[in-house]
């Protein structure tokens, strides 16, 4: 009798497993045809030349100074919005989570207002603030500040600036969602245990927070890894990205085997950062699943 109960068991599960590959099976059709696909080929392009096989694509990242140079510029830029965003960022998640309900809803909706245009609107937008006799420009001379116009756009300023606006929602977001989940008893004991508001916002509120401001700092730093119009219009040709060197290899050079091993090599380095991540903090508990 045991025995045929486990049978039947056994024969329940796998009836369960073969529905659940069933249901599935869509959705993994459609990764593999929209992800897993394009990146084999794009792999695939990258040591074909001539129609036979070759590493010249990838020896150009030690023997070509643009290339690690734009990767150098690439990464710091991103390091500094990461940063820039954080700061920014973290102040109001920190009073969305503290504000009543309603309250918490107007200050989100206002953070996510620019997901309502596109990036490119917003681009333009900077573009015409920014610019020499734009509206910033034009404010500060009016008013006696300056004498010549500042210099802020067409440069990596401008570009910082814009890009910094238009990710703020994907670091404030997760700070959000992980300070809401914070109990304000802990805060409470912290407090009638003596600690002064800064030092119990530095040992309790800061650690626990820390999950969902790490995985902002992932959204930010790869997104910004792979912008392009916004440096694009932003930079004025001077701030060159990873992004333009895969656009420029393509339209100017028609190299298509040297765009790829560049989409390769950031892919690597994207992969490599979600790695160290998940090796400082499990990403079950940056997910808030744990």
């Amino acid at each position: 009798m045991a025995g045929s109960t486990q049978d039947l068991s056994q024969q329940h599960d796998r009836r369960e497993q073969r529905l659940m590959i069933m249901l599935l099976a869509p959705a993994l059709l459609v990764v593999v045809v929209l992800l897993v696909l394009p990146l084999l080929w794009l792999a695939w392009q990258s040591i074909r030349q001539d129609g036979g096989f070759t590493l010249a694509h990838y020896e150009r990242f030690l023997t070509d100074p643009v290339y690690w140079m734009t990767f150098l510029q690439t990464f710091r830029i991103a390091a500094i919005v990461t940063a820039m965003t954080v700061l920014l960022g973290y102040p109001v998640a920190y009073v969305a989570a503290g504000l009543s309900q309603r309250w918490s809803i107007v200050v989100l909706t206002m953070v996510l207002l620019p997901f309502w245009t596109s990036v490119l609107v917003r681009a333009y937008a900077w573009l015409i603030l920014l610019q020499r006799n734009g509206i910033i420009n034009s404010a500060l001379t009016g008013s006696g500040l300056i004498d010549a116009p500042l210099k802020l756009v067409n440069n990596e300023f401008g570009t910082v600036m814009a890009t910094i606006h238009i990710l703020l929602p994907f670091m404030v977001l997760p700070l959000y969602a992980t300070m809401k989940k914070i109990p304000g008893e802990l805060t409470m004991a912290g407090a009638s245990l003596g600690g002064s508001p800064l030092h119990v916002f530095l040992r309790v509120f800061l650690p626990l927070s820390l999950p969902g401001m790490i995985a902002g700092m992932v959204l930010v730093f790869v997104l910004t890894l792979g912008f392009y119009i916004t440096p694009e219009l932003l930079g004025g040709g001077r701030t060159y990205m990873v992004s333009m060197l895969v656009s420029r290899n393509i339209e100017v050079y028609n190299e298509w085997g040297a765009a790829s091993s560049i989409s390769v090599v950031l892919m690597v380095c994207v992969f490599l950062i979600f790695r160290l991540v998940s090796l400082l903090i499990p990403f079950e508990r940056i997910m808030g699943t744990r």
